[in-house]
């Protein structure tokens, strides 16, 4: 059973055109959602504007992950077009302490 703020078996992150990473980590999540971002040409202050959270708050996301709450973290899902995708991981690819 996950234990702790964003402590998933893995999860995925899923734009519109199909592409998906895998997310093992909370450095990995918020380098994704950094690159989704600047993928859509959008200042933390723009993307954070459009779900009310402050400039800083989409810094603390994207930089110290694990201090983000899961409110915050689908906020931001949202003011990106992303989903939340939760699977289990093939049995080859499970560790017993990713972090």
């Amino acid at each position: 059973k996950p234990t702790g703020p964003l402590k998933w078996a893995s999860l995925h992150l899923d734009i519109e055109t199909a592409m998906s990473h895998p997310i093992t980590s909370p450095k990995q999540l918020g380098e994704a959602l950094r690159g989704y971002r600047k993928k859509q040409q959008l200042t933390q202050q723009q993307v954070g504007s459009k779900v009310g959270l402050l400039q800083k708050t989409v810094s603390t996301v994207e930089n110290e992950t694990e201090r983000t709450s899961v409110a915050q973290l689908f906020k931001l899902l949202s003011a990106l077009g992303l989903e939340l995708v939760v699977k289990e991981k093939p049995a080859s690819q499970t560790k017993i302490s990713e972090w």
